[in-house]
């Protein structure tokens, strides 16, 4: 799928508007240690040779490890929480606010680190990424052959200055993508028995166990995963949408949508129609772009839902942070969220 034509599916929705092992992995975090602080494995994989097949499939090799690597930035800070803050040199997508803070997408990325060659959909300087010399890029894959906010009028120039890299993420549970960039960071030289990373992973495999919990003893409370625009409600759909996607695998018990649009990714509704579907609580988009509480109190379709009435909304990150670190907190608020809430009538 082309760009241009992925901007009409999940972009659409953006515009518009994820557990056992973990004894076993903190056991084996006592290894020995070089004088850098990492382990000898480490170590000998950041020195090279590189070697890494993607999910296009597409065999990557280089005679070294790359050190300079440019990426989405939601891919920057997954790799970010695995160790690698100082291979990240450049980023696009969503990454720095009009005042200068950091998107949510961003992470523990360091912003004023790297180089922001495109901060929205559509932008992506070619310039400024050749400048940098770049020996990986690294995005995810949506839909097979897509390279996600890599503009498809320029995608032969920036594919062609170095090895890219993709992850699917959609049509897959949530813990596929995870596992897919903890391989590719620990090809590029992360430690995955880092004491940190560790940590991260027994916190997500807690908050997956919790979720869980949640989801049983609410009784069959129905979330809706939806996001706002001018004119559409968009309703999301959980068997493309990974984190969605993992969340029901946990229990919980999330809309899906009759009829799709947009590649599967969402069902559009006018705002006369959102209530097609009873929902106990609305996890709304929250990303910069998408149509939040306030900015929908003034239409009468969002105001008479009895999510809405209730106060049994919450915001939702739609495009997670694929690592253990970045998607616990995911988990997290929705077991939050269905903890505070009620079954409504």
């Amino acid at each position: 799928m082309k760009y241009s034509q992925l901007s009409l599916s999940r972009r659409g929705l953006l515009a518009a508007g994820g557990a056992a092992g973990v004894g076993a992995l903190l056991a084996a975090c006592g290894g020995n240690k070089d004088e850098s602080g990492s382990s000898p494995a480490a170590s000998a994989t950041a020195a090279g040779p590189w070697a890494f097949t993607d999910d296009q499939p597409k065999d990557l090799k280089a005679d070294k490890t790359p050190s300079k690597v440019v990426a989405f930035t939601g891919t920057a800070a997954a790799l970010v929480d695995l160790g690698l803050q100082d291979k990240i040199v450049g980023v696009f997508g969503e990454t720095k606010k009009t005042d200068g803070t950091a998107e949510a997408q961003a992470g523990s990325l360091d912003i004023n680190k790297v180089q922001i060659i495109g901060n929205a959909w559509g932008e992506f300087s070619v310039e400024k990424y050749a400048a940098l010399a770049p020996e990986l890029l690294v995005t995810h894959m949506f839909d097979p052959g897509a390279y996600w906010y890599i503009p498809d009028e320029s995608k032969d120039q920036i594919l062609k200055l170095a090895p890219t890299a993709t992850i699917t993420v959609g049509r897959v549970p949530l813990t596929k993508p995870i596992e897919r960039y903890a391989e590719l960071a620990e090809s590029l030289g992360a430690d995955l028995n880092a004491p940190k990373v560790v940590a991260d992973k027994a916190r997500f495999e807690k908050a997956a166990a919790d979720l869980s919990a949640a989801a049983k003893a609410a009784g069959g409370i129905k979330v809706l995963a939806g996001s706002g625009a001018a004119d559409i409600f968009y309703v999301s759909n959980p068997k493309v949408s990974s984190d969605l996607m993992y969340f029901k695998e946990l229990g919980v018990d999330v809309i899906v949508p009759e009829k799709t649009d947009g590649g599967d990714y969402y069902e559009s509704l006018s705002w006369e129609n959102a209530d097609k579907y009873h929902a106990d609580i609305i996890w709304l988009d929250a990303r910069t772009g998408t149509l939040q509480p306030n900015d929908l109190a003034s239409k009468p379709g969002w105001s008479a839902l009895p999510a809405v009435k209730a106060n049994q909304v919450f915001p939702w990150q739609a495009v997670p942070i694929y690592s253990w670190a970045g998607s616990a907190p995911l988990l997290e608020a929705l077991t939050a969220a269905i903890t505070k809430s009620k079954k409504l009538a």
